[in-house]
């Protein structure tokens, strides 16, 4: 009876005495093994990626939109500010201006908001202090526009001159002090459209007077967990839609209400799922050269099995069974499997990690993925063998010692 321990060391020799032929079988499985574990290791750094770069944005966060101009004043901010569940909350205007440094001028975003804003956007601050209720004509800029925006790099106390348009198209410049610069963001792959570098935070207060407004753009608002963060937003919604007399009946319609509310949790979500149907396509894409590794090591076993005809009548006249000999070709496609599968690996990892400082993605491993693509290659290395397996299991004796 012929154990496994024997199909091996006898796999091995077949494998050893044919170097280059299994080195190029085993490439597809290397290859094929390797885009898929790269492929789901990028996956799993976008979606920590996204996670951070919303998590960035703020702790807990709703924002409300308005759709029709004109709608947010005091008393709705009053309304969120009261709804149960909400930290707290800073009213946004927001808007592209022309700014302005000794001899240099940039069109660049400058929004007004209160000193709440600090709290639910996470602002951190790498010089000077934000933005205070009581401030005036002081702003606190990104470090992108410290830094490089502008001929030379902004200290506090230096001034800028902001260009305001209103509606009329007259404008109005006004002169700020910087009182804080924004520390330096981490460097990522992307620039987030909605990170805070290249912007110009003044008091919400102030842009009002100056524009001679006394509305809001949006709420910015910090729900007390992520537990609770949706029954908050669903409850602020039910609440802005009485107020704005909503029909019960059209709660459910975005279209017939005019606001728009979406939290924290509900971007993570769609960016959740983004990331897994990019997985999802990446990893296909990778399965076809799995698939293809496959064919090659069942194209190879069956000229492995032409080739050794006179080996398995000898070994079958030896007193090898069809199972014997069944269990020794599948031993050895699964042993060619697995070490494509296993160098897949290592070079999977290499090729993930690289791609991800490339990027500037945080490194992401699944450390599951060794498992899968070591059972992957293991059962690839089944199915590629089976049928070269049976037909060397099949053989009539007799006519396999007479070919030559």
């Amino acid at each position: 009876m012929v154990n496994v321990v024997q199909s091996l060391r006898i796999a091995a020799g077949s494998i050893r005495s044919a170097k280059m032929r299994s080195i190029l079988t085993t490439l597809g499985i290397v290859i094929g093994v390797a885009a898929v574990i790269a492929n789901v290791s990028l996956g799993a750094s976008f979606q920590q990626y996204f996670d951070e770069e919303i998590g960035s944005v703020g702790s807990n966060f709703i924002i409300i939109n308005h759709l029709e101009p004109n709608i947010f004043h005091d008393n709705e901010l009053e309304l969120v500010e009261n709804t149960p569940g909400i930290v707290v909350v800073s009213p946004i205007k927001q808007s592209l201006q022309k700014v302005t440094h000794l001899s240099t001028s940039r069109h660049l975003s400058v929004d007004g908001v209160s000193e709440e804003y600090e709290t639910v956007a996470n602002i951190k601050l790498e010089e000077g202090s934000f933005l205070s209720d009581q401030d005036k004509y002081v702003a606190v800029i990104g470090n992108d526009v410290a830094y490089k925006k502008f001929d030379r790099k902004f200290f506090t106390q230096n001034s800028i001159d902001i260009t305001f348009r209103k509606d009329d198209g007259s404008e109005v410049t006004k002169r700020f002090k910087v009182k804080g610069i924004l520390e330096s963001p981490k460097t990522t792959m992307v620039q987030s459209p909605i990170a805070p570098d290249e912007r110009i935070f003044i008091p919400i207060s102030t842009w009002n007077e100056i524009q001679g407004e006394d509305d809001y753009g949006s709420f910015f608002a910090m729900a007390s967990s992520m537990d609770t963060i949706q029954a908050t937003s669903d409850d602020l919604d039910l609440k802005l839609g009485r107020h704005f007399g909503v029909p019960s009946g059209d709660m459910d319609d975005d279209d017939a209400k005019p606001y728009s509310i979406i939290n924290q949790a509900e971007i993570l979500k769609e960016t959740d799922q983004m990331a897994g149907y990019l997985t999802a396509l990446l990893t296909s894409v990778a399965l076809i050269s799995l698939i293809v590794g496959s064919i090659g090591i069942m194209n190879i076993m069956l000229v492995s099995v032409t080739e050794r005809t006179q080996e398995i009548g000898i070994l079958k006249s030896l007193g090898f069974t069809n199972i014997n000999v069944l269990l020794l070709f599948i031993v050895e496609s699964v042993v060619l499997s697995v070490i494509g599968g296993l160098l897949g690996i290592g070079l999977g990892i290499l090729g993930a990690y690289g791609a991800q400082s490339l990027m500037g993605l945080p490194y992401a491993f699944p450390v599951e993925l060794i498992v899968i693509g070591f059972s992957v290659s293991a059962i690839v290395g089944m199915i590629a063998g089976a049928y070269p397996a049976n037909k060397a299991a099949r053989m009539n004796t007799v006519d396999a010692l007479r070919s030559e």
